[in-house]
């Protein structure tokens, strides 16, 4: 049995202090300190004060730290895995690019392979397919010579893996498409899209929940006449929301907005993150396409906002400061939103005994990680 003492322990709904964490691949107990007998433990972290938080749960992220999820590179995935822990995150949905088709059918097979051949580190919950059914007009850092009419044909067989997938609903046949998706359990999310308020609002009540990618990018944005996917989004009640908290994607009063009108509930954030993630400046890629990061910024050659450099425990920060979100409700948007969205919150997202012992440890001051632990075992700590 193992132990993690002396933690502010963050609950869906509260924070509680003076209380141990018992666990081995499960969480088994957690009890008052004075309940705790040391001797009923082999190994022990000692928080130190620090916030005790479920692992992070990061459901768009095309890469870090060198790699990325289109890379025809069996390693691609496994450098993310064991690079993950670093910023909080224990389990993922690798995200793929508009690419030809032939590229994204290959970063499916692979994701389903990561997925079942788990060897360490974070773990692969499935894929969120990022386009390429998406507007040419919002395509944001995607290829436009690879987006394509929606057809759940050639995704059939992938439908174990997919979990989630980005599209633009005014570019549909019918609604066909949705129904496949919903039939074969993956999330449809709208994104990357030209639509207007009441295509999205029809498409919305067409799936009764439905997510939306990363709020307020790559769609039409909020006008007192043409209220947009954005108007959509932030008014109905079943639209999950991707939020990429970077404080460059999305000014920090619109987080505050988006807090006030979706709540805990109706928000995930998301790190949205490309290769060049803990990498630092210089020339990266995404998609295909050369990316240029300087100052904290990845941008295409034209200067088009690329994807984020950002970890997720510098998003948890960020929006905590911007939102005026308590800290288990931003938590809960990084861990309890996207378990339930992903259909794993009887097992991880939140630290409940029997559920996985996936744990993050942050500094109670600026958030960086301390310890993680995943399925039981430390994964990373920074001491090491």
């Amino acid at each position: 049995m193992k132990a993690i003492i002396d933690g502010l322990i963050v609950l869906p709904n509260e924070i509680i202090n003076g209380h141990v964490i018992m666990y081995e691949k499960d969480i088994w107990r957690i009890v008052p300190r004075k309940q705790f007998r040391a001797g009923m433990c082999s190994e022990f972290i000692d928080a130190n004060g620090g916030f005790v938080v479920p692992g992070f749960i990061n459901e768009h992220i095309h890469g870090c730290a060198g790699a990325d999820t289109m890379d025809d590179d069996d390693q691609a995935l496994k450098t993310m895995q064991q690079a993950l822990p670093a910023t909080g995150v224990t389990s993922f949905v690798p995200t793929t690019m508009t690419m030809e088709q032939g590229r994204i059918e290959k970063a499916l097979q692979r994701i389903r392979q990561a997925r079942e051949d788990y060897q360490g580190g974070a773990q692969v919950l499935g894929a969120h397919m990022e386009g390429p059914f998406i507007s040419p007009a919002y395509k944001g850092s995607q290829a436009e010579e690879n987006i394509q009419t929606a057809d759940f044909s050639w995704l059939e067989s992938y439908a174990d893996v997919i979990k989630i997938i980005t599209l633009a609903p005014e570019t549909l046949k019918n609604k066909k498409f949705l129904k496949d998706c919903q039939d074969h359990g993956i999330t449809v999310s709208i994104g990357h899209t030209a639509a207007d308020f009441e295509q999205a609002m029809e498409c919305m009540d067409a799936l009764g929940h439905c997510h939306v990618t990363h709020l307020y990018n790559a769609m039409t944005p909020f006008h007192h006449r043409k209220p947009g996917v954005v108007g959509a989004a932030l008014l109905n009640k079943h639209a999950c929301c991707e939020l990429i908290c970077d404080d460059l994607h999305v000014h920090p009063a619109a987080q505050k907005l988006a807090y006030q009108m979706k709540g805990r509930d109706g928000l995930i954030l998301v790190t949205d993150s490309l290769r060049a993630c803990l990498q630092g400046d210089g020339e990266s890629s995404l998609g295909g396409q050369k990316v240029f990061v300087k100052n904290g910024e990845a941008r295409l050659a034209d200067g088009t906002l690329a994807a984020s450099i950002a970890p997720m425990n510098e998003v948890v920060l960020h929006f905590l400061i911007n939102s005026g979100a308590s800290i288990p409700e931003v938590v809960a948007m990084a861990t309890v939103n996207p378990a339930k969205a992903l259909g794993v919150y009887d097992r991880i997202g939140s630290l409940e005994e029997g559920k996985q012992a996936d744990i993050t440890i942050l500094d109670s001051n600026d958030f960086h990680v301390k310890q993680t632990v995943i399925a039981g075992e430390l994964a990373y700590n920074e001491e090491a």
